[in-house]
Parts: structure tokens; C-alpha cells; sequence
């Protein structure tokens, strides 16, 4: 398995093109802005995008969705919960950015659904919080996870923005994410990858005395 990231954006955000080991096909998750330079990158690569996947629909994780999707003719992908704030600049941000920018997705996802793309068998976890419908990808194969803006190194994400909520932010960390193997590593929406187990003993906002009561 291939993870390549690439921070682009106003707010530097993650933007990952994964394919399997050796293979043509790839996916693209949470592309920002900049569709030429992630094609371009594609093509140097030499990959076919088969999907684009969204972990959420602020902005800042899907302003290149649209292009791509028109240019290489591929659904987009996204959680069944966040169809409304995708479809109103002022929910996902883009309104405050003089952008206006809304998108309707093909494809929406189911909690635990599982995706079989690329080559790849691919795990839905719904995880509420940041946004109302944000999701996270596991490869449980690979023991990869893609957290979106729920989960950072050493931190989580922020619920102060429309649909957040930090009481259920943290009851789907807890529930979904923290009960994944340790070796597990986690490409979050902004910042260094981590692993759950380092998550587990040095992330100060799960490390409340009742945390893991």
C-alpha cells in the first residue's frame, strides 16, 4: 500500500492519494483545492483515481472534489450524515472564505459500511463530532486508518464550528477509534501521521482520569 500525502489548501490540509502496492488504480481523499496539481500528480505517478473518499465537508477537505470527479469521471464519496452541510457555504465554511462553494455527493456512506475499491477492502466508521457527518477510513489490512478532523497527533478536532459537538466527538473516538489496535497508524486531515497507541497514553485530551472508565 502506497500513501502519499500532500498538504495543499489555505489551511494546509491533508491530501492523500493511496493505492496498492504495484497497482494502477488509486484513490484520492480530501482534496482541498489545487485539482491541477493533484492531477498532475496523478499522472506522474502514473495512477487512475477509481473514487474520491471525504472524511468531512468543510471546506477546506473538498474544493478540488468537484473537478476531479468531472475530469476523470468518478463518484465521490462521502457520510450519509454530512449531505447538508456539504450543500450550504455557510455551514461548510466556504461562504466566510468568498467562495460559495457546495457539493453533492454520489455516493452516500453507512456506519461500518465496508467499500471494496482500488483493490482495497475499506471500513466506514462514522464518527461524529467535528461535523455531524464525518467519517473516518480504515484499511484494516494495512492497519491504516485516515481520521479526517476528528483525531490529530497529540490533539482532536475542533467543535466549535457548525454541527460540532464535543461530547460526541469524544464519544466517537472513543468507541470507534481508540479501540483499534495500537499499531494502527493514523493520517489525520492536518499535521504528522500517529499511531493509536501513541495516542493512547500521550494525547492530553483522552488522558482525563474517567476517560477510559
Amino acid at each position: 500500500m502506497r500513501i502519499q500525502s500532500y498538504v495543499l489548501g489555505e489551511v494546509s490540509t491533508n491530501c492523500y492519494i493511496i493505492s496498492g502496492d504495484g497497482a494502477k488504480e488509486a484513490l484520492v481523499i480530501d482534496p482541498p483545492d489545487h485539482s491541477a496539481a493533484i492531477a498532475k500528480k496523478l499522472e506522474d505517478e502514473k495512477l487512475i483515481p477509481v473514487a474520491i473518499l471525504l472524511t468531512h465537508g468543510h471546506f477546506d477537505h473538498i474544493m478540488a472534489a468537484e473537478d476531479l470527479s468531472e475530469n476523470y469521471h468518478i463518484p465521490i464519496y462521502a457520510g450519509e450524515a454530512e449531505k447538508e452541510l456539504l450543500s450550504d457555504a455557510s455551514l461548510n465554511g466556504s461562504r466566510m472564505m468568498h467562495r460559495n462553494f457546495s457539493l453533492t455527493p454520489d455516493r452516500l456512506l453507512k456506519d461500518n459500511e465496508l467499500l471494496h475499491l482500488a483493490g482495497m477492502s475499506i471500513k466506514v466508521f462514522h464518527t461524529p463530532g467535528h461535523t455531524a457527518g464525518g467519517v473516518c477510513y480504515y484499511f484494516e489490512d494495512e492497519k491504516v486508518l485516515i481520521s479526517g478532523d476528528t483525531l490529530f497527533l497529540e490533539s482532536v478536532g475542533r467543535t466549535d464550528l457548525p454541527t460540532g459537538n464535543s461530547a460526541i466527538l469524544f464519544k466517537s473516538i472513543l468507541e470507534k477509534i481508540m479501540v483499534l489496535p495500537d499499531e494502527v497508524v493514523v493520517y489525520p486531515g492536518h499535521g504528522e501521521r500517529t499511531t493509536i497507541g501513541h495516542e493512547r497514553i500521550h494525547n492530553p485530551y483522552l488522558r482525563a482520569d474517567n476517560f477510559w472508565d
